[in-house]
């Protein structure tokens, strides 16, 4: 059953199925008012009066499945809200202290000015007070210390504060919500058959959504009570259905699949007081901004929420002033800039000679790596459409190179099984289209290559953030043609600054990429404009001043043809 917008339901009479879904709301209403929040105006709109017009989703399903005994509803245990407190040697930081923290790690925090002060970062898993079963796993991983965002968002989630994390991708920012997420688990009343989880988290794709899951599993190895279930499109829902109706902790969903459980009855949201969303702003690009609203108004009253989103956007803004309430505002580095630890160059090519180029540069890169006696690099090829990735990964293998293709035009389990046998080092290339760009984890990734540019900024920056993560280095190289030369003076201004030490964030999100193509489409006409001005020797040309440094950088490379350069 897809999801349907309120203003399309059908009212019919919803008279029981409303009621109880307001008493199990009302029922969780009694909880410590020092570690949660209130979201006075939402709850209104989702779980509304039998005589209103636009009956929530939820209660709507509840029509085709019979209403629990209203006795059982009554009975939806309180959430607990722990007074958690870091070791006594944290607590005696001075905010001086912090301070000098925060700037070593490159931190920037910020809260309103009527919010309380924001929970200092802490270096050390032991002085977070952690279960000692989830201390066991970190252990177990091989974990020492945490890493910028884990250091910082790790104490605002678990003292019960509402964070809106920013970090570049691959900071570890996966355990620094999933950690405090398994803590406020262990801490609720057991879970029954048929309650709805303690704890949901919303990402945009299927491939987030495991590698989340994943790594609950990694910090919760040692708690046998814990389960979780992955709720996405693509797989088995008969196994989500049982798994959901047999009662878990945690949820880990894309918004889309989540919301059909929903209003198929097999799972509630009076239980929920920890939300994720995660990959936000991916999440609004794709259009699940309708189905987050849906779920996150329908929240019991009181629970905290953690945001995460590599860019900052203004549609970001906005659904945080709306859903967060009194976040502590967390940043980490630069957000949106190119990575300063991956070594960028910028190839000029036609597009005709793009795949022997390519192929030249991997055959180089296999002769070394044999030398040397060093397995093949892990290697990613981005590349603009679904059938030239087959084709791409066609060619490399017919040159004798390992490869497997990667997008949206394949099966789940072709699509796993990539993944797989990327991940395990069986297969060394990776050919994807911006599918894999966003929140694809993979450790060890050396190089990224783009065969195809991509529209946006913000698309280059992701697609290079699969390399030289988690404080690694790596390299990214870019093949480019005359069509491409806007993004391209972009990224060179880019990299130019990050040498110059003051890296520019750009603006991201829809508006902004709206605004990059305004202007590519601009810098195009004025390049056709130029290049018929060069034609016929015509005296001067009318060209908007802040197009004129573009043009100079397209008429100088116009003869050019290798040309790789700034390297970061």
């Amino acid at each position: 059953m897809s999801y349907v917008p309120p203003h399309l339901r059908n009212a019919g009479s919803t008279t029981t199925t409303t009621t109880t879904a307001a008493t199990r709301l009302s029922s969780t209403g009694t909880l410590d008012n020092n570690h949660h929040h209130h979201h006075h105006n939402n709850n209104n709109l989702a779980f509304s009066n039998s005589h209103s017009n636009t009956p929530s989703l939820f209660n709507a399903s509840r029509r085709t499945s019979a209403a629990p005994p209203q006795s059982r509803i009554n009975a939806v245990p309180d959430t607990v809200f722990p007074n958690w407190q870091p070791s006594e040697r944290v607590s005696r930081m001075n905010p001086d202290m912090i301070e000098e923290v925060r700037l070593r790690l490159n931190l920037d925090v910020t809260v309103s000015s009527d919010s309380p002060a924001a929970p200092g970062p802490i270096e050390s898993f032991n002085d977070m007070c952690l279960n000692p079963s989830i201390m066991k796993d970190i252990a177990y991983h091989e974990y020492t210390r945490p890493t910028s965002i884990q250091a910082q968002a790790m104490p605002i989630a678990l003292s019960g504060r509402d964070l809106l994390g920013c970090a570049e991708t691959g900071s570890g920012k996966t355990a620094a919500f999933t950690i405090p997420m398994i803590q406020h688990c262990l801490v609720q009343p057991p879970i029954r058959r048929g309650d709805g989880p303690l704890a949901l988290v919303l990402a945009p794709t299927r491939e987030l959504a495991q590698q989340i899951e994943k790594e609950v599993q990694a910090f919760s190895r040692s708690l046998e009570s814990l389960k979780t279930a992955i709720v996405v499109g693509g797989t088995n829902i008969e196994k989500q259905r049982s798994e959901l109706r047999a009662g878990v902790e945690i949820a880990v969903a894309t918004p889309g699949r989540f919301i059909d459980h929903l209003q198929q009855g097999n799972t509630s949201l009076s239980r929920i007081s920890y939300v994720v969303l995660d990959e936000a702003d991916r999440m609004l690009d794709m259009g699940f901004e309708p189905q987050i609203r849906e779920i996150m108004r329908s929240l019991p009253e009181k629970h905290q929420t953690l945001l995460f989103s590599a860019t900052m956007p203004v549609e970001i803004e906005a659904l945080s002033k709306e859903y967060l309430t009194n976040p502590v505002q967390v940043k980490v580095g630069k957000v949106s800039s190119p990575t300063t630890n991956v070594s960028q160059t910028l190839v000029k090519v036609s597009e005709s000679e793009k795949i022997d180029r390519l192929l030249d540069l991997l055959v180089e890169e296999a002769s070394q790596a044999e030398k040397c006696g060093h397995p093949f690099p892990l290697t990613i090829v981005f590349v603009e459409r679904k059938t030239r990735c087959d084709e791409v990964a066609e060619a490399l293998v017919a040159q004798g190179l390992s490869a497997v293709s990667l997008h949206g035009g394949r099966s789940q389990s072709e699509r796993e099984a990539a993944l797989h046998d990327f991940r395990s080092s069986s297969t060394s290339i990776l050919v994807a289209t911006d599918v894999a760009s966003r929140g694809l984890d993979v450790t060890g990734v050396s190089h990224v290559i783009n065969l195809d540019l991509p529209k946006t900024t913000e698309d280059y920056i992701h697609r290079i953030g699969r390399t030289g993560r988690a404080g690694s280095t790596g390299i990214a190289t870019s093949f480019y043609t005359d069509r491409d030369m806007f993004l391209v003076s972009n990224i060179r201004k880019a990299i130019a600054d990050a040498e110059s030490g003051n890296a520019v964030a750009f603006a991201t999100g829809k508006v902004a990429r709206r605004k990059e193509k305004e202007a590519a489409a601009a810098h195009k006409e004025a390049n056709i404009a130029l290049s018929r001005h060069l034609g016929s020797g015509a005296a001067s040309i009318n060209i908007e001043d802040k197009y004129r440094f573009m043009i100079t950088a397209t008429n100088s490379k116009r003869e050019g043809a290798a040309d790789s350069a700034w390297d970061d």
